[in-house]
């Protein structure tokens, strides 16, 4: 965003100009009550479970649920086959989550669970060959996916669209949780 594109301060509290002398308010302070923060966030639950439906769909011929999914690329991501309590804290979810969902990948042949050559009590997760084809199989998925999201949009507009999201998910550390 160039500096003439920037939002700068007003004199009202919660506004920022714009040039040429439009505001942006924040809150419901605007004329006729809306909310635009909450309208914005809104529209950011609906996309998200659009997306949640469109990878859905394109994820059936695959066999995979999209949580099951998430759980493949991240057992890929490890350099060694991660214990079930590292995917519980990648995943940020419980540990009995991941096991019902290793349990569907190991039913369907994609992971295996092997002991750990350290530690007999811990248990860590493997890719099958399956579980690679799979993994091939899902990025053709997500990609005709994101397309069938991102077809309404130009390339400028994908270009600001993953500048506005990159700054959404990765706040940095003073503004993160």
């Amino acid at each position: 965003m160039s500096t003439s594109d920037r939002p700068i301060p007003s004199d009202r509290p919660g506004d920022t100009a714009r040039p040429g002398g439009t505001s942006l308010r924040s809150g419901t302070d605007r004329p006729g009550g809306t909310d635009t923060d909450g309208l914005l966030a809104e529209q950011l639950l609906r996309l998200t479970r659009r997306l949640h439906r469109i990878q859905k769909h394109h994820l059936e011929p695959v066999g995979i649920t999209p949580a099951q999914s998430r759980l493949l690329r991240l057992v890929a991501h490890f350099g060694e086959p991660p214990r079930m309590a590292d995917l519980a804290a990648r995943l940020e979810v419980v540990p009995r989550a991941v096991t019902s969902l290793v349990d569907g990948l190991e039913a369907g042949d994609r992971v295996r669970r092997v002991p750990d050559p350290s530690n007999r009590r811990v248990v860590r997760i493997e890719l099958t060959d399956t579980g690679r084809a799979t993994l091939r199989e899902l990025r053709s998925a997500r990609r005709a996916a994101a397309e069938d999201i991102l077809a309404p949009l130009t390339v400028e507009q994908r270009e600001v669209l993953e500048g506005l999201l990159s700054a959404l998910v990765d706040p940095g550390p003073e503004r993160g949780c």
